[in-house]
């Protein structure tokens, strides 16, 4: 070994030993007399100095020449440091050198190798491997591998097995588009990435594994984000003989185990919300409950008033902003300007303020006397010093500004603290959403999600279809997805019935889904199971809005990885062995 010791070892205890540090430059100083250097690994940062007079001219000299990012070799005495620094675990030791010896010389970095750094994201992205050296980036990678090695304990102690499935498969419709990959071997014909080892799995249940779970690469060809990558990893899970509660129960131990293990923290059991309850109080499947703010339906409330816009919506829905009444004309016109971009699609904000003594003022006084503005702080429950905001217009489109309208006061307000955690499992979720444009319905989950079985019905009318619940469930934290999964389908007749009702032929679901349909055939277990997205769940840990701060080389939101220059075209020579030819249709 070139060190006897990392750069975030040595302590007062070592004082007077000869030891050997290698690492990066962080910085230097040079005072004349006096020339100190800060040598960084990835355990630390040790302070080695130099003093004209008592270290030798010849290692002085060498440190002179050295510039950020020189890669070091160190041998000296621990000494006490004059002037201790109580903000770095090695602050009261440093360095005397008998040795510096320059391993290799670096060019100037583009931006500064510091927590905050200098450099932007598309700058820091090209230069990745430099943007991996700050202390941030690398706690970031530091927490991933701790929870990796977490829920590895976890599931092993629950009698789980780690399996891997293959990554070059089947390509199959539904979901997200396909990341598609040529076979030589078979021209003309293509293997797919897998989007999730989901068939797999329930083979694995055929099989008779029983428990299984694997931390997995996904791969899915869809429109970036800052939540979303082309690529990501799952934790992955199967269980056999189990009905929802048990995979509930299992897997909220898992998210207990990680908050305990990783930060310390105690959670009673997850609270259960349906997907009716979320839809109608939030707005949308992922509510963030670490407030409350619920959304109020006032339809009925404001109708026949003569307000027009009131009177012709399919919805009227609000929120009280507690304490918001003192806003100013200009914050309520940036809040309404904000709720018209394009993105939440609100068409106009109308408010009412509760004043001190109780009365109500609002943006639409002359068609609504006191009496009926009394109606509107009673249905919202509101106070003295309370805001009224209120959306209308069509129902899908109210409901989602309105949701987007109680996050941003949310965060306005500061209830949205990235260091308070509100577990929920949205529960009891469609089975089925039917599609206008192509006039044919869509699994909501995916088309192996068991309906529940006192809903079995509601299939057989197509009045009733879409009121089919399944057995599928959510685990939400901060309003942030974090998890999903359902009890599966295990017997192929519901199977088959399934893809009928999703417009497949049976020929079409022989030809895509024939394999899984065939092993059901030889005694298939009732099972169950969960992904977590697992990047999600480190950035939520870490405190982060982005996975890519937690992906050590992440895609931008082209899907490009700027530093390699990928994807990139390939030569001819490699397109006529794979039997390609290409044709690129500009958009």
């Amino acid at each position: 070994m070139l060190r006897t010791h990392t750069c975030g070892e040595l302590r007062p205890e070592h004082i007077g030993q000869t030891v050997s540090l290698c690492g990066w430059v962080q910085r230097t100083r040079d005072k004349g007399s006096l020339l100190w250097i800060d040598l960084r690994d990835r355990y630390g940062l040790t302070q080695i100095t130099l003093e004209e007079g008592v270290e030798a001219d010849a290692v002085r000299e060498t440190a002179r020449q050295l510039g950020r990012e020189f890669v070091l070799s160190v041998t000296g005495k621990v000494a006490e440091r004059y002037s201790k620094n109580d903000k770095i675990p090695t602050g009261a030791i440093e360095i005397r050198p008998e040795k510096v010896e320059i391993l290799n010389p670096a060019k100037l970095p583009p931006f500064l190798i510091e927590d905050d750094t200098d450099g932007g994201d598309d700058l820091r992205m090209k230069y990745r491997y430099l943007d991996l050296r700050r202390t941030p980036v690398r706690n970031n990678l530091m927490l991933r591998h701790k929870m990796a090695q977490a829920v590895r304990r976890y599931l092993d102690g629950q009698d789980f097995i780690e399996v891997e499935t293959p990554v070059l498969i089947k390509s199959t419709p539904e979901g997200a588009r396909d990341f598609v990959v040529p076979s030589r071997m078979n021209p003309g014909e293509f293997y797919a990435l897998p989007q999730s080892p989901q068939t797999f799995k329930q083979l694995l249940m055929v099989s008779g594994f029983d428990r299984y779970f694997q931390i997995v690469k996904c791969f899915r060809d869809e429109d970036l984000r800052a939540d979303r990558q082309p690529e990501f990893t799952q934790i992955d899970c199967e269980m056999a003989f189990v009905e929802q509660e048990d995979v509930l129960d299992m897997f909220e131990g898992l998210v207990r185990y990680l908050f305990k293990e990783i930060k310390n923290l105690d959670f009673p059991t997850v609270p259960r919300m349906t997907y009716a309850e979320a839809m109608r109080d939030y707005g949308n499947d992922k509510p963030d409950t670490r407030f409350a703010m619920k959304l109020t339906d006032l339809t009925e409330t404001t109708k026949g008033q003569g307000f027009p816009v009131f009177d012709s919506a399919e919805l009227v829905l609000g929120i009280n902003a507690a304490t918001c009444a003192a806003y100013t004309r200009k914050q309520i016109d940036e809040l309404t300007e904000w709720v018209k971009r394009p993105q939440i699609g609100a068409t106009g904000l109308v408010y009412a303020r509760v004043e001190a003594d109780g009365q109500v003022k609002s943006s639409v006084d002359k068609f609504y006397s006191q009496e009926e503005l009394q109606k509107w702080k009673a249905a919202f429950n509101a106070n003295p010093g309370d805001l009224i905001l209120l959306l209308a217009g069509p129902e899908a489109k109210t409901r989602k500004a309105a949701s987007e309208l109680r996050l941003e006061m949310g965060r306005r307000l500061g209830l949205r603290d990235p260091n308070s955690f509100s577990p929920l499992w949205v529960i009891d979720f469609p089975l089925l959403e039917f599609s206008e444009e192509e006039n044919r319905h869509f699994a909501m989950h995916h088309p192996f999600t068991s309906p529940k079985p006192e809903d079995l019905a509601l299939l057989d009318d197509p009045k009733t279809i879409g009121q089919t619940r399944a057995n599928a469930y959510d685990l939400v934290i901060n309003g942030v997805e974090i998890g999903g999964g359902s009890i599966r389908i295990h017997d192929r007749a519901v199977q088959a019935r399934m893809f009928s009702l999703l417009g497949f032929t049976p020929e079409e679901a022989q030809a895509q889904f024939g394999f899984l349909l065939d092993a059901f055939e030889y005694g298939a277990p009732p099972h169950g199971g969960l992904a977590f997205g697992f990047d999600r769940l480190c950035s939520l840990f870490g405190g982060s809005d982005s996975i890519r701060d937690f992906i050590a080389f992440p895609k931008n939101n082209s899907g490009r990885d700027v530093m390699i220059d990928s994807p990139s075209p390939i030569a001819d020579a490699q397109l006529k062995e794979l039997s390609i030819k290409t044709d690129v249709v500009a958009k």
